[in-house]
């Protein structure tokens, strides 16, 4: 064995060492409820950008919302008041890598359930009944999903949400600008670079409700239920999750939160969330 050879298998060895150990290290479980009852602990991607349901304070460094605080609720009806919710931020695009990696145990971020979604992951049931939407200026021309369908209107949504599908199929005509995130997308719309955003109703009277020169506008042109995620394959994990929400909502922890968050808000029909 030549002397170049044992030295770059000294350099190749210990790296492989740590690659495999890493990749051991972070092994999914196989069943997600299993581990996560022992850890008395359920990871969760939510949103960090999205006024309501998951946004960052920049001052605290946490995550605030309604997503947030059910997650919390779910993870303590399931495993005591001892058990401990943590949060990542995610965006549309890398909640579900996360939680097919095994980054994280389970989704509460403003996920609108479909059956495109369901072939790769497994939803709950809804727990929160929403409607795609429009956020204008005040004083706007646009009224109505049908006001988008001119050639040459720009509206902006965010890439990798159901919005964008359906305003092709309402508004055809219309041309979607993509973003990354909900900030971005409002800032394109002030600038002028479109005239209208389009999301789900709760998303943009979050916007609005901080944004008073902006409103929301044309009612609910779907129907987007949320639920909570969780990998393909791990249905003893949905299962409880389920039982968990059912439970919150008996004893009156769900329609306390969703009065925190919502109640108050003109236009906005806190019945409809609460009976998705």
């Amino acid at each position: 064995m030549s002397k170049w050879f044992k030295r770059v298998l000294a350099l190749l060895v210990p790296v492989f060492l740590v690659t495999v150990l890493a990749g051991c290290a972070e092994k999914k479980p196989d069943n997600v409820y299993e581990s996560t009852k022992e850890a008395k602990k359920i990871v969760w991607g939510v949103k960090a950008d999205t006024r309501l349901f998951g946004l960052m304070n920049v001052k605290t460094g946490n995550i605030n919302g309604f997503d947030v605080d059910l997650a919390r609720a779910l993870t303590k009806q399931m495993y005591g008041k001892d058990a401990k919710a943590e949060f990542v931020q995610t965006t549309a695009k890398t909640k579900v890598p996360l939680l097919k990696n095994g980054n994280i145990d389970a989704v509460a971020a403003a996920m609108t359930i479909t059956d495109e979604r369901k072939k790769i992951i497994n939803f709950t049931q809804p727990y929160f009944g929403a409607g795609q939407s429009l956020l204008v200026k005040r004083g706007s021309s646009i009224k109505t999903i049908r006001d988008l369908n001119k050639p040459g209107t720009k509206v902006m949504a965010v890439k990798g949400t159901t919005a964008v599908a359906n305003v092709h199929k309402f508004a055809p005509q219309a041309r979607v600008l993509e973003l990354d995130d909900y900030a971005q997308a409002f800032t394109a719309l002030k600038s002028g670079q479109g005239v209208a955003m389009t999301t789900d109703n709760g998303i943009l009277y979050g916007i609005a409700k901080e944004n008073p020169d902006y409103e929301v506008v044309g009612g609910t042109f779907t129907n987007e239920p949320y639920g909570l995620a969780v990998d393909k394959g791990q249905d003893e994990m949905r299962d409880h999750l389920n039982k968990a929400l059912n439970e919150l909502q008996a004893n009156g922890t769900y329609k306390r939160l969703v009065q925190k968050w919502f109640g108050g808000i003109p236009g906005f029909d806190v019945k409809e969330v609460e009976e998705p």
